[in-house]
């Protein structure tokens, strides 16, 4: 099965659409200005999205001092003094957390561990839908899109989905839509962006032979409180077969590079980072990117490495679209359970990368 990713015109939404208004904390405010500088966005379009914005705290002439020493364009100054007078009632921001020290580099492993961790990961990605057995799970998919280009998200739906995966093949009934019940609704009528491959075909070809994948170390780190090697990956176009469809007219196979995230322990992947290469200038997308978790699951008293979370993201112009997708509620294939309700969202420390602690020295026996 190849992976691909469809991504289908969100005919709904128009060029220029923004919300009526978003609330946003200072913090929020500071990180949205701060990330426009570097993106050199210009200044009225950064200016037009802050009339929309609401505070949620008080804004003080500090803060925006700060933002125009940084780079802020006089528009963006104007209408931040503009928020700012309007939010002298508001309460203040907490102050800020001191961020603690970064640690000390931990040096990479041998060349040959490198090699034999990537061998065993190999062998195990090559043979992973095998160990899978027949199972049904609840894939929840929240889309979010952003017309303005400015990643300021606003959720444009919930979709709830009973995925069936037997025989290597993956089934899926729509269950539920913004939490009510739907009916005859299929998969591929939802539109939006979706990918495909979360089951192991992606996980295969990074390390089939034929893809000829080029590994190199990249650094060390902790992802659900175990260590993880982590290694940069890149995958030529000529032996790509990664494919993305656009409105189920125009289609292209490209390349692609990123970062595996291998379990010290049992050097097994446990994410995959993936960046699309090298989009021609004619394809109406022009950005696409996969953050792929898997976690250990049980099912029927066996636990097994099965996908947590997957998050897509893409750019078609100004529009930006972000899915992200869970899966939840593992069991064995044939056990029927009636959903009638859209599970919390994984918490996002689930996810995240923290950073490796030092390996503590040996201690030293007393004489």
């Amino acid at each position: 099965m190849f992976r691909f990713v469809r991504i289908l015109v969100l005919t709904a939404l128009a060029a220029g659409w923004l919300p009526a208004q978003v609330r946003l904390t200072v913090e929020q405010i500071f990180t949205f200005i701060r990330s426009s500088i570097q993106l050199k966005h210009e200044d009225r379009r950064v200016a037009d999205y802050l009339k929309k914005v609401q505070l949620s705290q008080r804004l003080d002439e500090r803060t925006i001092e700060e933002l125009q020493g940084m780079g802020a364009g006089p528009r963006t100054v104007e209408a931040l003094r503009a928020l700012a007078a309007g939010s002298t009632g508001l309460p203040s921001p907490a102050p800020a957390v001191a961020k603690p020290e970064a640690a000390p580099a931990i040096p990479p492993p041998p060349t040959a561990e490198q090699e034999r961790v990537l061998g065993e990961a190999r062998d195990y990605a090559l043979n992973y839908t095998r160990r899978l057995p027949d199972f049904l799970c609840v894939q929840v998919t929240r889309r979010f899109i952003d017309p303005s280009g400015l990643e300021f998200w606003q959720r444009q739906d919930v979709i709830t989905e009973r995925l069936s995966y037997s025989d290597g093949h993956e089934k899926y009934d729509v269950i539920l839509i913004n939490g009510q019940p739907v009916t005859h609704i299929t998969h591929e009528q939802l539109g939006g962006a979706t990918s495909s491959g979360e089951f192991g075909s992606m996980l295969k070809e990074i390390f089939e032979p034929e893809t000829g994948t080029e590994f190199g170390w990249e650094r060390w780190a902790t992802l659900r409180k175990r260590r993880m090697h982590v290694y940069a990956y890149r995958v030529p176009q000529s032996r790509s077969k990664y494919r993305i469809t656009y409105a189920n007219r125009d289609s292209i196979i490209t390349g692609y590079r990123g970062l595996l995230y291998i379990d010290r322990d049992t050097n097994q992947v446990m994410r995959i980072l993936l960046q699309a290469e090298n989009l021609p200038p004619s394809f109406p997308i022009q950005q696409v990117a996969l953050d792929l978790n898997y976690d250990y699951t049980e099912i029927s008293g066996q636990k097994f490495l099965l996908p947590l979370k997957a998050e897509l993201r893409s750019r078609e112009g100004k529009l930006l679209v972000r899915n992200e997708v869970e899966f939840r509620m593992y069991r064995k294939f044939g056990t029927e359970t009636s959903i009638t309700f859209e599970p919390d969202p994984i918490p996002e420390d689930a996810t995240k990368e923290q950073p490796p602690a030092p390996t503590p020295p040996p201690v030293k026996k007393k004489q």
